[in-house]
């Protein structure tokens, strides 16, 4: 991706709760899902125009996720998204990482969602409309 082309990161702190750990010690992998499409809703929800907001919905097509390292109780960890350069259709791609204190990525998520008209449930094109929130302004 060029230096220009670059879309702002949205980012969340998680610490995991006793809850979220698994028989191994570690975050379950279950709460990164979780966790991966609560950013990506707080992510929309905080650029999104209201009237924009209110008349679709989003939901998740597929999730591709690496599990890198483990994260533990007590740490916390800092999650990162962003979308990808252009939506296909009614699918737009997102990434996600989950980086722990150490600066190293535990894990990394590629999930396509498609975008749907809120009464209806039938999918929409993803314009320049739906993009336009994601991207920086371009200075003239």
């Amino acid at each position: 991706m060029s230096e220009e082309a670059q879309v702002p990161v949205f980012t969340q702190q998680k610490a995991p709760v006793a809850e979220d750990i698994d028989e191994l010690g570690h975050v379950n992998n279950a709460v990164y899902v979780r966790w991966i499409q609560d950013i990506a809703v707080a992510h929309w929800y905080s650029v999104a125009p209201a009237d924009l907001s209110q008349n679709v919905v989003w939901v998740v097509v597929r999730h591709e996720i690496d599990y890198r390292a483990p994260s533990h109780l007590g740490e916390t960890l800092t999650l990162r998204t962003w979308v990808g350069d252009a939506p296909k259709g009614a699918r737009y791609d997102r990434f996600v990482e989950v980086v722990g204190p150490d600066g190293k990525v535990r894990v990394r998520a590629l999930t396509t969602w498609a975008l749907l008209d809120r009464e209806s449930r039938r999918p929409m094109r993803v314009t320049a409309e739906f993009t336009a929130p994601f991207v920086p302004k371009k200075s003239v």
